[in-house]
């Protein structure tokens, strides 16, 4: 959006210094023209600011001529500090055959430290452990291009926030899994998500637009149930549970879209690989 001038310019750099890999790299300038695309760069203008989700899927498919294996998705603000990153990324996959998308740990470049909700899984102590993940950061991901095809790219009117669980979950429905890569590190600063405005609102109501679009039908409540106990706690003290409970009501009141629940098998190894699909 042309507001992160220099750590852009760091960011996009970082993506061309990448050796052993063959790159296309495409900008997507969501509501506004990039002011920066280097030489060889392709870029996508669009009139209006779509979401982040939606933004993501406009520069896969203007990717889509170039017939490559697979997708890195990249905030432009993150870097990717060594030169070899993308071909260790890569190397996962032969390692994990299975695997839809490869998640490396993300550090503050500054500080080291990977958040708690950098770590796509429960137990998120030991941030270097790799391991079979069911969700991801959707912010510095390499996703298999044809499992990202097959599963309907990301929920682009989510605009924000929770887009990767419905992706993920369509993907573990496919059969596949997510690798999360503990030993290889990328870097993006240590921010808070509520800096959004519209930060609580929207991660109640796409809370219930996943549960509504991915899960079974007696899964539904529990998950909503067990979400509305966890954000109360979360959020009373912050004076925003009310925003929280608007969000959660504009949820239930539709707008989700197609609904494809997953299957009971898909529940059942989601819970085999330590996270059921009610939390």
């Amino acid at each position: 959006m042309n507001d992160r001038d220099l750590p852009f310019k760091t960011a996009i750099a970082s993506v061309l210094a990448q050796q052993g890999v063959d790159l296309r790299v495409v900008i997507v300038g969501n509501g506004v023209e990039p002011d920066y695309v280097p030489d060889g760069v392709h870029s996508v203008t669009l009139d209006t600011n779509t979401g982040i989700p939606e933004g993501r899927n406009v520069g896969a498919a203007a990717l889509a001529d170039g017939h490559a294996e697979f997708i890195l998705f990249f905030d432009n603000d993150a870097v990717l500090p060594a030169p070899d990153t993308l071909t260790r990324l890569i190397a996962e996959f032969d390692r994990h055959p299975d695997a839809a998308y490869v998640q490396p740990r993300i550090a503050d470049p500054t500080t080291g430290q990977t958040l708690g909700r950098w770590v796509p899984r429960l137990r998120s102590g030991d941030a270097r452990r790799s391991g079979v993940v069911t969700v991801m950061a959707e912010g510095i991901v390499l996703v298999r291009r044809s499992d990202f095809e097959a599963a309907g790219a990301f929920p682009g009117s989510f605009r924000l926030y929770h887009e990767g669980v419905d992706l993920c979950w369509r993907l573990w429905d496919l059969g596949r899994i997510g690798w999360y890569a503990g030993d290889i590190e990328v870097h993006h600063p240590a921010t808070n998500p509520a800096r959004h405005a519209d930060y609580y609102r929207l991660v109640a109501r796409n809370r219930v637009w996943v549960a509504r679009r991915r899960l079974p039908g007696s899964l539904v409540p529990v998950y909503l149930a067990d979400w509305v106990v966890l954000s109360v706690i979360r959020f009373r003290a912050s004076g925003n549970l009310k925003v929280w409970l608007r969000g959660f009501a504009e949820g239930l009141r539709g707008g989700h879209g197609e609904r494809r629940p997953m299957s009971w098998r898909t529940v059942w190894r989601l819970t085999r690989a330590g996270r059921p699909p009610i939390i």
